[in-house]
């Protein structure tokens, strides 16, 4: 039998003309659960640098709004050029409809990443004190990520290409054909879950992976490597999950059949993140607390 898209409504609930909808609400989910998981770590100075956490409680509150700023205006921002420009002159006023969907995650990241920047200069960080920072937002960030694909499938927006594996999913039911009077834009036939591939990927196995590196292993020790192993290994799993996910269709015909934007768009994350490895390994010494670590780790 072959599977469908279930028949969840993209929108929790109505009050009155508004309508909370479970996109938006993968946003706040992400936010806030980064927000806890961030403040539980800033509470185990045996994990950073010369036992000193990279930033105060007090700290993390005033950042998180200015992040929030960055990944909403960021991440609109990105896909509107990247991906849908014709939404300026077409529906400008669309433009504004951050809750409907058509954010872009390297917007996003490019806007949290000026976002730091910015905070960091406001508030004096040196340049080791910021990558400390940053091993600390890219050891969350997966949350963000896991709820926002899950949000994705449950609207059927960003499906894979047409397949024959068992698990291929047909994307289309009944709030799907109301959206689009009657029609499903991803037609009848099975195609690849991409949203839950990149849920995986980019969420629980980056979650994990980062957790293992930074509180098993004490690589938040090293400034920079937890960050370079994020950036790195979105790019990858993007890379990747590329492959079988169905191109935009206002893309150009290159970026469909050659280069998908998903993937032009990452590859200078490989570049950067493989760059902040080398950067925190370069370094004969290893701090006590990653020594100790490597010592319980048996030999392969």
């Amino acid at each position: 039998m072959t599977l469908r898209l279930p028949d969840i409504d993209p929108v929790l609930i109505h009050l009155g003309p508004v309508a909370i909808r479970w996109y938006a609400l993968a946003y706040v989910a992400g936010i806030v659960l980064g927000w806890l998981y961030a403040g539980r770590l800033l509470k185990r100075p045996d994990l950073w640098p010369d036992h000193k956490p990279p930033l105060t409680a007090d700290q993390l509150d005033d950042l998180i709004l200015w992040l929030t700023g960055g990944v909403i205006l960021g991440g609109r921002i990105g896909y509107i050029l990247a991906y849908d420009a014709s939404i300026i002159w077409k529906a400008p006023l669309d433009v504004f409809k951050v809750w409907e969907g058509g954010m872009s995650f390297h917007g996003g990241f490019t806007g949290v990443l000026l976002a730091a920047v910015l905070w960091c200069r406001r508030n004096g960080f040196g340049f080791r004190h910021a990558l400390s920072l940053g091993d600390l937002l890219a050891t969350v960030a997966p949350l963000g990520l896991l709820f926002g694909r899950l949000a994705n499938f449950v609207n059927g927006e960003l499906w894979g290409r047409v397949t024959h594996v068992p698990w291929g999913m047909v994307f289309c039911n009944t709030y799907v054909l109301k959206q689009y009077n009657g029609v499903c834009p991803a037609g009848d036939l099975p195609r690849h879950p991409s949203q839950l591939y990149e849920a995986f990927g980019e969420g629980l196995f980056m979650l994990a992976l980062l957790w293992f590196l930074g509180q098993r292993l004490h690589r938040l020790q090293r400034p920079g490597l937890v960050m370079g192993v994020f950036i790195t290994g979105y790019g990858v799993v993007r890379i990747l999950v590329e492959t079988v996910r169905n191109p935009d269709e206002q893309m150009w015909g290159f970026f469909k059949t050659v280069i998908t934007m998903g993937q032009l768009l990452s590859l200078p994350m490989l570049v950067g993140g493989g760059w902040l490895i080398w950067r925190a390994l370069k370094s004969d010494a290893l701090p006590p607390a990653a020594q100790a670590a490597d010592s319980k780790t048996p030999a392969a």
